[in-house]
């Protein structure tokens, strides 16, 4: 049976500075409100706010001189910074995490960026690249000569801007491509829709060979697990004799226990032919991304 796959999403180029990419993950709205086309303010009050306030302060030095339009400009501060005080942050935050997003807009793909079939591969190759950097194996680093942490964040990454493109491609051919072609000029444009399928098959291949990945460290992962519960079991053979014989008129060496030792070294040549493999998956994909 098909695993369900979630749906995909935003992706972040994996050179951002660290606190610009959590504002971006912690601000999906922002980064929608940005391929929307909204503008955020800038920084600092707004210009209506500015020329009130320099009116103000001008008709109080004209009417009660310097001292009293001193003594209005520190009102005002006293008033503003009482009133920024009490104000709720969320809005403030928002609008900062919206200038970050406009600076950086070049720097994330959104679900919304991809046509249909580029959403569908981005989710397939977002659940592979999770499964991977969540399994034991990796997190004991029994994958690291493959630099997971590293090497696979970039290929989505890239994979996402392909996507993009492609999916822009195809809009722009069906734009331009007639739907009724002539059959004696349809052929004409079939170069044109080769590369399209060539550049969707490569990419196609790609998230293969990261499914391929997952599905193979999935595999080791189980017999990983296996092969550590076996173990703490190999350490509580004395045990378990024990009770056989405490318990039972047979011989412990009758008993299939006696055996455990045998079955962890199995156990364990799975365990490391499994991980060979996964790591053969993990150079394949390796090779179709360099």
């Amino acid at each position: 049976m098909e695993r369900p796959v979630p749906p995909p999403v935003p992706v972040l180029d994996p050179a951002l500075p660290p606190d610009v990419a959590r504002s971006l993950r912690d601000g999906p709205e922002a980064l929608r409100a940005v391929r929307a086309g909204v503008r955020p303010p800038p920084p600092g009050p707004s210009p209506a706010i500015v020329l009130t306030v320099s009116l103000f302060l001008l008709l109080g030095l004209i009417f009660t001189g310097p001292w009293g339009m001193f003594a209005m400009g520190a009102a005002l501060v006293c008033v503003g910074g009482a009133q920024a005080l009490a104000a709720d942050p969320r809005p403030r935050a928002a609008r900062r995490r919206l200038r970050v997003a406009a600076r950086h807009a070049d720097r994330f793909v959104l679900p919304s960026d991809l046509d249909a079939e580029g959403r569908e591969l981005m989710a397939k190759a977002q659940a592979a690249v999770g499964e991977v950097l969540g399994s034991g194996i990796n997190r004991d680093r029994l994958l690291d000569d493959l630099d997971n942490a590293v090497t696979l964040p970039a290929e989505l990454w890239n994979l996402g801007l392909r996507l993009a493109e492609l999916g822009r491609a195809r809009a722009e051919h069906e734009r331009i491509v007639p739907k009724d072609l002539p059959s004696d000029i349809a052929e004409i444009f079939e170069p044109y829709d080769q590369a399209l399928g060539l550049a969707r098959r490569a990419l196609a291949a790609r998230v293969a060979a990261l499914e391929a990945y997952a599905r193979e460290v999935r595999r080791a992962d189980a017999v990983y697990r296996a092969y550590r519960q076996l173990g703490v079991l190999r350490e509580r053979t004395g045990e378990y004799q024990r009770l056989v014989a405490e318990n039972t008129v047979d011989p412990p060496s009758a008993v299939p226990i006696g055996r455990l030792g045998e079955q962890a070294e199995d156990v364990e040549r799975v365990f490391r032919r499994s991980i060979d493999e996964a790591r053969k998956a993990g150079g394949h994909l390796l090779s179709l991304t360099a």
